[in-house]
């Protein structure tokens, strides 16, 4: 018998069968998800920075772009 039992054959699922992965974010002391922000929050939410601590300690700039 050639059969592995440690084998798992990939998953495949059409379009119509995902899930749709939905964002959260933290705004003002709570989470909501992004897809209830109106037009202008979400483009806010797409310019943000993200602050790396590791690069603020190394001396390099501590934002980038996401």
């Amino acid at each position: 018998m050639n059969a592995r039992p440690d084998f798992t054959p990939a998953i495949t699922l059409v379009d119509s069968e995902r899930q749709r992965c939905e964002i959260w974010t933290r705004v003002m002391g709570y989470h909501r998800p992004v897809a209830s922000f109106n037009i202008g929050k979400q483009g806010e939410f797409h310019e943000r920075q993200y602050f790396t601590e590791t690069g603020a300690r190394l001396g390099q700039p501590a934002c980038h772009g996401g």
